[in-house]
């Protein structure tokens, strides 16, 4: 009886040994993925917006810079369709002009452009172990880049103050700002993805 009393608590003391000892592990693993993120956001354009769009990623992410960028082309492309959707509930308002209406309608194109190409940037670095690995890397860059730049061309085409409602303008131009921002993080990831 005694000798199965000590088994017994021998047992249950390893047990409890073992579940702590696991749980400081993963807690361990947990910061080192945090950590890993926030690491990297600090070479980003923005970094706080870095952080806070791709710590929720950081368990899937690891400590790997190519899924980090992944992420980031992700966030930014989800970004680029809300602003999408955003621009298209303008073109719906009442009382938008003729020039307003064509403004928003050479956004929506621009912003679906940015999306399109976020995601061939997703899929070029999704390639980065191919023998092309140099090209498909430069084809990031330049998919993210000109991202980037549509967002930007369309707010260009606001430019005109005149003709365009204020309340337009400031919609249009918080959206693509958002587009502008996740995009350049995710660009400035993927110019150091192996630093």
């Amino acid at each position: 009886m005694a000798s199965s009393c000590q088994s017994l608590i021998f047992l249950l003391f390893s047990i409890v040994l073992f579940s702590s000892q696991t749980h400081v592990l993963v807690t361990a693993a947990k910061d080192s993925n945090t950590n890993f993120v926030k690491t990297k956001c600090k070479i980003t354009t923005y970094p706080s917006l870095c952080v806070k769009t791709l710590i929720p990623y950081a368990s899937s992410v690891k400590t790997n810079s190519t899924k980090l960028c992944k992420e980031a082309l992700n966030v930014a492309t989800k970004g680029a369709r809300d602003a999408t959707a955003i621009v298209l509930n303008l073109k719906k308002q009442k009382g938008i002009t003729r020039y307003e209406a064509a403004a928003i309608k050479d956004c929506i194109e621009d912003v679906k452009d940015a999306v399109y190409e976020l995601k061939l940037a997703v899929e070029a670095i999704g390639h980065l172990g191919d023998k092309d690995k140099a090209f498909q890397l430069a084809n990031a860059k330049t998919y993210a880049s000109a991202a980037i730049t549509d967002a930007d061309s369309c707010t260009g085409g606001l430019t005109d103050q005149g003709k365009v409602n204020p309340k337009v303008m400031d919609a249009i131009s918080r959206s693509m700002a958002v587009v502008i921002k996740l995009s350049s993080n995710a660009l400035s990831l993927i110019n150091h993805i192996y630093e």
